[in-house]
């Protein structure tokens, strides 16, 4: 006689709001003890300390606190720049690539043109190079795609390590020192090409720009007949050819956007941040931001929560490792245990677990 299974999965029609944020809160929790234990078994620490110094790895201060929301802006804003792509079934992985044409396009002309233009002009052409540079970047697999038919991922996944080699090709031409292998910080003393303070906040034009980019993303995706047509092409390209949707034009036409958002990214990070150019610029957050957009199903407002409880958590763990004497490999380990949790709490929230009662 054949037993039935003790649980029994099945996928959720619908959940509500409050139940979707109390797993996500049972899993950072738990996240958060796992963490703690992960500590206590290295240096045998009381783990109400290691909470109180994720905290303040984060918020510990106001220098902190602008230091995560200024990474938060930058992981949001590649977020967003994804979420078409995928919201089309275009697995671009290509965030990282993106990010990096993008920041040597603004680095190329805050570095050649400094002296020779007035600062607003030159922060506008950084701007529309960088976006350029990253839609340049964005068409490459998406003509492929679109007319040979390749595969995106491996596309995309491989054009990263060309923008690496580009980054790294014109490092040699702007070493600053010369031998240094580095660019160093850009116009440090004129701030040539930098995002200008506003009330004393050097993130001000960060957070503009990224809010507007957040917002009409949204509006773009719920509302618009571009956004439908992303939609439909994302569920099935039959039915788009059959409702008479131009397949290959929306497919350029989203890479065309997902790759100018992640150059922007890539200009916030020169012109607005780091006011430097490396291979490490984009620091990994472009597979990072993978994780954002699919957790927040493509809602870019729910991004702006999910970002922040990332690179949160994210502080947490760097300053966990410096506090406790750990190398900078346990930061990572811990990281990675929270983003562990919280993509298991994204099956709960697909699916849900019962007990399966037998019947006599």
């Amino acid at each position: 006689m054949n037993k039935e299974p003790f649980l029994r999965m099945s996928r959720r029609e619908s959940i509500p709001l409050w139940k979707e944020a109390l797993i996500y809160l049972a899993a950072i929790l738990l996240a958060l003890i796992a963490c703690a234990g992960v500590i206590y078994a290295l240096v045998q620490m009381n783990p109400i300390d290691v909470y109180k110094a994720i905290f303040d790895g984060a918020l510990g201060s106001k220098r902190r606190i602008w230091i995560t929301v200024r990474d938060m802006l930058t992981l949001l804003c590649i977020a967003v720049g994804l979420a078409p792509a995928f919201r089309m079934r275009f697995w671009n992985i290509g965030a990282e690539g993106q990010i990096l044409v993008g920041g040597v396009a603004a680095a190329a002309l805050m570095i050649n043109l400094a002296d020779k233009i007035p600062n607003v002009l030159l922060i506008l052409l950084m701007f529309v190079a960088a976006a350029a540079a990253g839609i340049v970047w964005g068409l490459i697999p998406a003509f492929f795609k679109a007319y040979w038919k390749t595969n995106e991922t491996l596309f995309t996944l491989m054009l990263n390590y060309v923008a690496m080699q580009v980054v790294t090709y014109c490092i040699i031409f702007w070493e600053n020192p010369k031998g240094s292998n580095s660019v160093g910080i850009i116009n440090q003393s004129t701030r040539a090409g930098w995002l200008p303070e506003v009330f004393g906040n050097d993130y001000f034009w960060n957070i503009v720009i990224v809010a507007v980019l957040t917002v009409s993303m949204f509006i773009y995706l719920r509302y618009s007949k571009g956004g439908y047509e992303v939609a439909v092409v994302g569920e099935s390209e039959r039915t788009a050819r059959y409702a008479g949707i131009n397949v290959k034009k929306v497919m350029l036409r989203t890479m065309a956007i997902s790759g100018a958002i992640c150059g922007i990214a890539g200009f916030i990070a020169v012109s607005g941040s780091g006011h430097t150019i490396s291979t490490s610029t984009a620091n990994g957050r472009g597979f990072t931001a993978i994780i954002v957009a699919w957790l927040a199903r493509f809602n870019t407002f729910a991004m702006v929560l999910i970002a922040f409880g990332i690179v949160f958590m994210e502080k947490g763990a760097i300053q966990i490792a410096s506090q406790y004497g750990l190398n900078e490999s346990a930061s990572d380990v811990l990281l990675g245990i929270i983003l562990f949790f919280i993509l298991g709490a994204e099956f709960f929230v697909r699916y849900k677990v019962e007990l399966n009662h037998h019947k006599e």
